[in-house]
């Protein structure tokens, strides 16, 4: 599985402040605002009297990457007619027609999130076998 790390923060990032927190070691926010701070002339700074600086903090992001996927073009191939009408409606209902065929072809990546929604619009389909995607790689979840 290919592993990607982060080279820049995307544009417009909330960065934080809390250099004494014991989360800033690991928390994205924290690290954007270590390079965002020698580079950007304006930062989006996250109002530091609501970071409760601590794990249950609202706006804490986990630093370390995580499992990404890539495609599902495999799925027709081990379903029925009527569950793949099923399962694309559903899916076509909430990515939305460009967005989709996105996904499904892997130009974009499915985030754990929508990987979820993925596999929640097989069940709702009526698939029970366990289905992968077409490929898998790591990458920071800077949104989710």
């Amino acid at each position: 599985m290919p592993k990607k790390t982060y080279t820049s923060v995307p544009p417009n990032y909330p960065v934080c402040l809390q250099a004494d927190c014991p989360m800033a070691s690991a928390c994205l926010h924290q690290l954007a605002y270590a390079r965002a701070e020698e580079k950007e002339n304006y930062l989006l700074l996250i109002n530091p009297k609501l970071c409760s600086r601590d794990a249950q903090c609202r706006f804490y992001r986990n630093s370390k990457p995580v499992v990404y996927a890539r495609g599902f073009t495999n799925f027709q191939q081990r379903m029925y007619p009527g569950q793949y009408r099923e399962f694309v409606s559903r899916l076509l209902t909430h990515f939305g027609h460009n967005a989709y065929y996105e996904r499904r072809r892997g130009a974009t990546a499915l985030s754990p999130r929508e990987q979820e929604i993925v596999l929640a619009a097989l069940r709702e389909a009526g698939v029970k076998e366990e289905l992968k995607f077409d490929s898998y790689e790591e990458n920071i979840n800077w949104n989710d």
